[in-house]
């Protein structure tokens, strides 16, 4: 093999989305922080993600996660989360299949029965403290960053849909939250395609019409995701996060919960303390809890703390021929979606 470029990873999932990580092979990034780094693959020079995500070397269903230099002293790692449409700051299945592979591969000494680890993010610092046994992460409690409720209530004329009424909340990144039921659906996987297709209409039109940006951190801007929200028959919340250019997140989303979490709490729905176990629509749970409550930029915020199980599934190494026509990736719609322009960024 002639390879210009050779990229390792290990392949991971939590509850059954892929959250691979790279171990080895990227460039150096501009920025002295991940936020900064963030922004740069954002705004500036994208060629990276497209390179680790895009077709032939990636697929749709998944998240490649990049480790960079941490920026804070009290942090054991740092990294970002690559995605199709852009680089995304926060994830909860993808800190869960990054505490996991750190501890699994030694790249952070794993301690029985419980290690704390540290993870920054452009989002800010995560603590995750993994359940540890006879060299297995179990199990990976992540204590989120603060989220907020930015509106309540709101309306959108969506093509298609018509009124929709939703939540936009704050839980890592940005989301738009709405019932699925106003829709006539429940989060059931015969239903994944009608869902995205929804989740994804909604997203153009909030994206389209509004900016919205962190108060404190200005590279996270942007509703990142639509999640359609329900119950169970216990009682408990189901969701199906939307993902770019149009796939439903296979985790039960822990950002998003988060952002649910703070949601019901503003109205009340939910005090410190609360628990409940969050449904994907493959049946999956993440444990998420209400933790406590502090403040943002002056405005009221929720703090969160989200359990789940991560699995090394394969390792895996990728390379580019000097002569491969596609340097930089290619997208399709019978397998992305529809939603392609949402990716156009830098070249």
């Amino acid at each position: 093999m002639r390879w210009s470029r050779a990229v390792a990873m290990i392949e991971a999932h939590a509850e059954g989305e892929v959250g691979r990580v790279v171990t080895s092979g990227l460039p150096v990034i501009p920025g002295t922080t991940p936020a900064e780094q963030m922004r740069h693959l954002n705004e500036v020079d994208d060629s990276l993600r497209r390179f680790l995500v895009f077709e032939p070397r990636g697929a749709a269903a998944m998240s490649t996660n990049i480790l960079v230099p941490k920026s804070l002293a009290q942090a054991d790692a740092a990294f970002m989360i690559l995605q199709p449409d852009k680089v995304h700051a926060m994830s909860g299945s993808n800190s869960i299949c990054v505490a996991t592979v750190l501890l699994e591969t030694g790249m952070v000494p794993m301690r029985e029965p419980e290690t704390v680890l540290h993870l920054e993010t452009p989002a800010g610092l995560v603590t995750a403290t993994a359940t540890c046994k006879n060299g297995k992460c179990q199990r990976v409690s992540l204590g989120m960053t603060p989220a907020f409720v930015e509106r309540l209530d709101h309306i959108a004329e969506v093509p298609g849909l018509g009124k929709v009424k939703l939540d936009i909340a704050y839980g890592g990144c940005f989301y738009a939250l709405a019932e699925a039921g106003q829709f006539g659906l429940e989060i059931t996987p015969e239903n994944a395609r009608k869902l995205v297709d929804i989740g994804m209409r909604i997203q153009q039109v909030l994206n389209r019409a509004t900016q919205i940006v962190h108060p404190e951190i200005p590279a996270i801007r942007g509703i990142s995701y639509t999640m359609l929200t329900g119950w169970n028959a216990d009682g408990q919340p189901t969701g199906a996060t939307i993902l770019p250019p149009g796939r439903v997140d296979r985790s039960p989303c822990g950002t998003g919960n988060a952002a649910r979490m703070a949601v019901r709490h503003a109205r009340g729905e939910v005090v410190v303390g609360a628990t409940v176990s969050a449904r994907s629509i493959i049946g999956g749970t993440f444990d998420v809890q209400l933790t406590g409550l502090t403040h943002v930029a002056g405005r009221p915020a929720t703090l969160s703390r989200v359990s789940g199980r991560g699995w090394i599934h394969g390792t895996h190494t990728i390379g580019l021929d000097p002569t491969d026509p596609f340097p930089h990736g290619f997208l399709l719609t019978d397998t992305w979606g529809e939603a392609l322009d949402l990716l156009n960024g830098p070249a």
